[in-house]
């Protein structure tokens, strides 16, 4: 009869152990990071998760892991977005004011054609940072409302945004090369607007 007993004693330790299994699982699938499941969801925005992923976290002090839920990463990426924006203009305008400017005229034809290649470089320069002049406020304004929870304006203006990058490249031609953050922004201004339409979109 001990053995009796001790079996429903046993089942109950059985079931107590598979229960605390079975949660502690669930926990596990619970504590999944929001930005995985987010990445997870952007294919049909050509998205893949290993660009929203690299894009969102290429900053090592930007908390991309820690966004708790995806209210939190779709304000972490309008954030960098305009971070972005602002960055590229930065280097753009720096680039601007530590070029020489062209001399007004030259003798030779070969510093006459110099000129005019530095010319375009400059003008193509001066273009593209009308452009993110334009986008950096827009962009900082998309920011505070996706930060509040206000998607569908935020994802008109992320993807007006995503043609300043290009825009630049189509003026500067072969005329100019442009800094790096101008690729950089235009990758993140891709990754956000994603983000912020699958928000708009749920």
């Amino acid at each position: 009869m001990a053995s009796g007993s001790s079996s429903p004693a046993a089942h109950a330790a059985a079931v107590l152990v598979l229960l605390l299994f079975s949660s502690a699982g669930a926990g596990e699938a619970a504590a999944a990071p929001a930005l995985d499941e987010v990445c997870g969801r952007l294919g049909g925005y050509y998205v893949t998760p290993a660009l929203c992923a690299s894009a969102l976290c290429a900053d090592p002090s930007a908390p991309c892991r820690a966004a708790r839920d995806a209210p939190a990463v779709a304000a972490l990426a309008a954030r960098l977005a305009a971070d972005n924006a602002t960055a590229a203009r930065d280097s753009i305008e720096a680039v601007l004011s530590s070029s020489p400017s062209p001399p007004s005229a030259g003798p030779a034809s070969a510093a006459a054609a110099g000129n005019s290649s530095a010319a375009a470089a400059s003008a193509a320069a001066r273009s593209c940072l009308q452009l993110y002049a334009g986008a950096v406020p827009a962009l900082r304004w998309a920011a505070r409302a996706v930060a509040a929870g206000r998607y569908r304006g935020a994802r008109e203006v992320l993807q007006a945004a995503q043609y300043v990058a290009a825009g630049c490249e189509g003026m500067a031609g072969d005329a100019a090369a442009l800094p790096r953050e101008n690729g950089g922004f235009g990758d993140m201004a891709f990754v956000a607007h994603a983000v912020v339409a699958s928000m708009a979109a749920d």
